[in-house]
């Protein structure tokens, strides 16, 4: 299994969900969809045995800072079979855990790397890569549950850091889900908002560090710092 659980008493049931989300075919259009990517490939990967299903979250289940994705990207994550590797997005996302000493390196290529995440442990709204990004409404409620059994079992996070608008929708609603409050009226997203969540849990908005977003000046890396370097801070506070 591709995570670094720690052999904390959660592990088992993070475990139960990663073995849920692997197995996971309850959406017909991403599944065909995935499939079909996994077929044709593309063709700097044609040598790769793509993974080409639902992809699992990765990280420890000491975690106090929990990070929320959109989705696995199409020649990233469902090439490689772990969550923001394999494409710009996650050599960004994973620089920056490293720089703010949240894993052991800097890069994350396969699953295979020797990659360990520190006190991290990475989701998203959806685990499986959707058409043009844009996945729909019932989509992201089937993989709901998901992101919420993990806010339950990961008792210790401080700070949730979510990667766009989806991201940050689906963090509010899972932990609606489990019984906890929000503020009202909901907070809106934005990158470097925040919203207490409780007592101990600070949600904060970044924009998706996808290269939509870098490449044309929305995100830098100087501001995708700030939001973890600001995780680090309340983490250490608390």
């Amino acid at each position: 299994m591709d995570n670094s659980f720690g052999g904390s008493e959660n592990e088992g049931a993070l475990a139960a969900i990663y073995d849920q989300i692997v197995c996971c075919r309850l959406c017909p259009r991403l599944v065909e969809h995935r499939e079909q990517i996994t077929r044709t490939k593309r063709r700097a990967y044609l040598d790769w045995d793509y993974w080409g299903k639902a992809v699992p979250s990765f990280g420890t289940s000491k975690a106090r800072l929990l990070v929320v994705g959109l989705a696995p990207g199409a020649h990233g994550a469902n090439r490689t079979g772990r969550i923001f590797t394999g494409d710009s997005s996650g050599d960004l996302l994973y620089s920056t855990l490293y720089r703010q000493g949240f894993s052991n390196q800097p890069h994350s290529r396969d699953k295979n790397d020797g990659l360990e995440l520190y006190d991290t442990y990475i989701t998203a709204a959806l685990h499986c890569v959707p058409p043009q990004n844009k996945p729909h409404r019932e989509e992201i409620l089937t993989c709901q549950p998901f992101l919420a059994g993990e806010l339950e079992i990961l008792d210790r996070i401080g700070v949730i850091v979510a990667l766009g608008g989806i991201a940050w929708k689906a963090a509010l609603d899972s932990w609606v889900a489990i019984g906890g409050r929000v503020p009202s009226p909901r907070p809106k997203f934005g990158h470097g908002h925040e919203s207490e969540l409780g007592e101990k849990t600070l949600l904060i908005g970044s924009y998706h560090p996808s290269r939509q977003n870098t490449q044309t000046g929305r995100l830098t890396t100087e501001m995708f710092e700030s939001v973890f370097s600001r995780a680090r801070q309340v983490i250490g506070n608390r």
